[in-house]
């Protein structure tokens, strides 16, 4: 689902006027994070297509990705609440992720040896197989989203995306705005 419900963005000039009516609007600042929510939604759509070609969420393709070790192309285990935080997600949330992915046999539950509470998670052969089917089409769209930009572009994006994230961040944990 979409983040931002506007199929065209406001004008700077409509910022602009409308800030005259709410003077806590800054216009330019507006502008960015509308922009920033649409190309982030215009993202997720390509990444998604490309998932669900693959007949995956975006949820089910996180957990699977974490449970990848990427430096070695191997499956590794984790309980289901390091996934949860792993992925930002609620541990019911990620039951219900692992539950479908076990069910499709891309994941498989196994109880710790010590402690009969604990489950470990991890990836079955055929998980690691579908991961393989899907990364390169991923990579590929990822890639084409990008190449619009230049080396030096991207960097600078990073560093900006991160400010930002950091700024985000920081919000959160006071769950107040500053106030100028």
């Amino acid at each position: 689902m979409p983040h931002l419900m506007l199929k065209d963005l406001p004008k700077y000039e409509c910022l602009l006027e409308a800030s005259q009516k709410f003077p806590e609007l800054d216009p330019s600042a507006c502008e960015v994070f509308l922009n920033l929510l649409r190309a982030g939604d215009e993202a997720f759509r390509v990444c998604d297509a490309t998932l669900s070609k693959h007949h995956v969420s975006q949820g089910r393709f996180t957990v699977l990705m974490l449970l990848f070790d990427k430096g070695t192309g191997q499956p590794r285990s984790h309980t289901p609440a390091e996934l949860a935080e792993y992925a930002g997600v609620t541990r019911a949330t990620m039951t219900g992720l692992i539950d479908t992915l076990e069910r499709d046999g891309l994941v498989t539950r196994t109880p710790d040896p010590t402690d009969r509470r604990m489950m470990s998670v991890t990836l079955t052969p055929h998980g690691v197989s579908r991961l393989q089917e899907i990364l390169p089409a991923h990579f590929k769209r990822m890639a084409a989203l990008i190449s619009v930009l230049s080396e030096t572009e991207r960097r600078t994006m990073v560093t900006l995306l991160g400010k930002i994230l950091d700024k985000a961040t920081e919000l959160s944990a006071t769950f107040e705005v500053p106030l100028a």
